[in-house]
């Protein structure tokens, strides 16, 4: 049986592969995530950008509704906190959203949560 790994970060992030734009440093990366949480990023890139740069994010997530899928896009600004040379090319990257509004950070958590398994509810013994 296989198990399921239980995150235990207080704002969980999950492996999914969503097209991002990052722009940075006059550059423009269109790529996909490798995981993302509500306050962050990890994604690779061709060039190297170095950390502590400031970033522009457009995020797409597909939102399931009412048995429809719709694609909510936003932007948000944020910060490369890693940088990782990656050995087949590239460069990995980890950027925290420092700047994003409320709605959007509650879209991504309630994206994210959706893919975080639930533990079932305890049951209490009444004596």
């Amino acid at each position: 049986m296989a198990r399921t790994k239980k995150e235990k970060r207080e704002h969980p992030r999950i492996e999914h592969r969503l097209p991002v734009k990052i722009v940075a440093n006059g550059y423009d990366f269109s790529t996909e995530t490798q995981n993302v949480s509500c306050f962050g990023a990890y994604c690779r890139i061709s060039k190297y950008v170095p950390p502590f740069t400031r970033v522009a994010v457009k995020l797409n997530l597909p939102i399931a509704t009412g048995g429809a899928k719709k694609v909510c896009s936003f932007e948000c600004k944020g910060v490369i906190v890693r940088t990782e040379d990656e050995a087949g090319g590239g460069f990995n990257i980890a950027v925290y959203f420092n700047r994003i509004q409320d709605p959007q950070r509650k879209i991504i958590s309630k994206y994210v949560n959706q893919f975080i398994p639930q533990e079932p509810p305890s049951r209490l013994k009444v004596s």
